[in-house]
């Protein structure tokens, strides 16, 4: 065998050898176990889950850095993405024995060590011509598990690399970017199985939630979200196993619309293990124009609850049924503990602030409404929330008029209508915080409306799949954007804290009475998580649209954000893009700490 053979068959006999070892199972992963994943939310010296902690609190215990020591807080290292490709950075980072792992924009992952900010590695995919990500080239986060860094692409994959080297151990393939597919999401590592979703629901993509062998890459089992479609699990051969349909065939879906019907899982999963329950949210249906398909069309624009063992949906609860506004429902399901007015018994509940204008309370064992709310000033497609139902009090008026009308035919499509929310909606992508100390969810809410219109469509792979048409407006002149802290027991806003632009970055609160978060201006922002009052901010140099972090070393405690605007809102903004286009793209990874004197 010459040297340049010997040279490339060693990769293949360590990726076998990787591959071999992996099928020993979970209890022989190295580096982060099933208990330190469990255990994110309590162990403040790492962060090795997407919303620090399996039930997506985003909240800390640190109390170093408080209202009293904040104004201390300075820049200990940043380092720059580099190159030309900028674009929108909606990383959370995740930290683990010295190192940071930060995704980038399309498709990049970085090792850098947690104190100096040095680069150890970067694997920069390659991503083919043509793919079609709805809303920029973002990329939300990885997973961690034993010594792999997970993360998934905007072709549809799945890639996973050795945390300390950057070497590839497997990659495997979702689905065909060409139809539409991609991936954004954070990937949640859930009682040994890689949890993850798919994106691509503006292309009539078949939503899904799929468990895979972390260390491997194997599928486990598949569940999809749009009603009518088989649910498989899969043996040691990957042979799939017939695992039931999702609700029923054609109950709430017309024809042939549920083989595409959208309903994309594009956010990260979190998991309850007090109930032993994956929450996931569903995209909107697909196409927009709901003049075509009458019904309910399960499941989407809800959230889903997913027994991790079997992969069986145990309930589920739509909170826009038949939407026609892509009011999508993937916004992060976060367990708490609710006082409960009606009974003054606490039920193990979850709180969701869905883009369609209301924050819902569910019990998270049984899908129950337990409340619902206004967290925005203006909702129009609704009257309410019918608390016996769960269901929507429609207001009929408002939804986009019907394309198909004799009345309307020539004119190309049905009647202009002004909403609000706009579909970018009440809350999108950017994860609100809850912390356990107030009792109160700390939300960032934007207030704009939108004219939308439905036109004709039908389904070609890979083509838009849409028949709407749409220009989003501010309501007010003053702002767009409003952190809330919201009480989920009243439904009272406590406090808000206004932004002239919309804002797009998550939230973190801390035991040291903080709720950090960023703005499209470029501020990394502190406030008191009881009242409200700005404490601190710093100057990022481009838009915050990620959601920030904390964790400490040596009892020091450490805030980290990426910032680098960009994101839908630039893309799909209408009115409200225009009034941001002064704001400048970036990519960098900013590390703060208290100065000592």
């Amino acid at each position: 065998m010459s040297k340049i053979k010997r040279q490339r068959a060693l990769p293949v006999m360590l990726t076998a050898l990787t591959v071999a070892l992996a099928g020993i199972g979970s209890a022989q992963a190295k580096g982060v176990t099933d208990e330190d994943i469990l255990k994110d939310a309590e162990l403040t010296h790492q962060i090795v889950t997407h919303g620090l902690g399996t039930k997506g609190q985003r909240y800390s215990p640190l109390k170093q850095i408080n209202p009293e020591t904040v104004r201390n807080l300075v820049p200990t290292w940043a380092f720059s993405f580099g190159g030309e490709k900028q674009r929108g950075q909606q990383s959370q980072p995740l930290i683990h024995d010295g190192k940071m792992f930060v995704t980038g924009s399309y498709s990049r992952i970085y090792a850098l060590d947690v104190k100096t900010g040095a680069k150890l590695w970067k694997y920069e995919h390659r991503l083919p011509e043509g793919i079609m990500p709805c809303c920029d080239v973002i990329n939300r986060g990885a997973a961690i598990y034993g010594d792999l860094v997970i993360f998934g692409t905007l072709d549809a994959q799945l890639v996973a690399l050795n945390k300390d080297t950057g070497r590839v151990v497997w990659r495997e393939k979702i689905d065909d970017y060409k139809a539409g597919y991609s991936m954004t999401a954070a990937p949640q590592i859930v009682k040994g199985k890689l949890i993850t979703g798919v994106s691509g629901g503006e292309f009539g993509v078949m939503g899904r939630v799929e468990a895979r062998d972390p260390l491997t890459g194997k599928m486990i089992w598949m569940r999809p979200v749009v009603e009518g479609h088989m649910g498989y699990t899969y043996d040691k051969d990957g042979k799939a196993i017939e695992n039931g349909v999702s609700g029923t065939v054609n109950a709430t879906w017309p024809g042939d619309l549920w083989k595409t019907g959208g309903a994309a899982t594009w956010q990260a999963a979190y998991y309850d293990p007090d109930v032993n329950l994956i929450f996931m949210g569903t995209g909107n249906p697909a196409p927009w124009n709901s003049w075509l398909r009458p019904g309910d069309n399960l499941y989407s624009a809800a959230t889903v609850a997913i027994n991790p063992d079997t992969g069986k949906i145990v309930w589920h609860y739509q909170s826009t049924p038949h939407d026609g506004w892509d009011y999508d429902g993937v916004n992060e399901f976060i367990s708490f503990e609710y006082n409960d007015p009606k009974t003054g018994k606490l039920v193990k509940a979850g709180g969701k602030a869905d883009r369609n204008g209301f924050f819902f309370v569910n019990d998270r064992a049984t899908g129950k409404l337990l409340n619902a709310f206004p967290f925005v000033t203006q909702i129009d497609w609704a009257k309410g929330i019918d608390m016996e139902t769960g269901r929507p009090i429609w207001n009929d008026e408002k939804r986009p008029g019907n394309p198909f009308l004799d009345s309307v035919k020539d004119a190309g499509k049905g009647e202009v209508v002004f909403n609000a929310p706009s579909f970018l909606g009440g809350k999108n992508q950017m994860p609100m915080a809850f912390s356990p100390d107030t009792g109160l969810f700390y939300v960032p809410s934007n207030e704009w409306g939108m004219d939308i219109w439905n036109e004709p469509v039908s389904y070609k792979r890979g083509a838009a799949y849409l028949g709407a048409g749409f220009t989003i407006k501010p309501l007010y002149e003053d702002y767009i954007g409003a952190m809330r802290a919201v009480d989920p027991v009243n439904g009272k806003i406590v406090w808000e804290v206004k932004n002239n632009a919309p804002l797009w970055g998550g939230v973190l609160t801390t035991g040291g009475n903080l709720v950090f978060y960023g703005t499209p201006e470029g501020y990394l922002k502190a406030v008191n998580a009881k009242t409200g009052e700005e404490v601190w901010q710093f100057q990022t140099g481009s838009g915050v649209i990620a959601p920030p972090v904390t964790w400490d070393d040596n009892g020091e405690q450490y805030v980290a954000v990426v910032s680098g605007w960009g994101g839908a809102v630039p893309l799909w903004g209408g009115d409200v893009a225009k009034r941001v286009n002064f704001l400048e793209q970036g990519g960098m990874v900013w590390v703060f700490k208290l100065h000592k004197n």
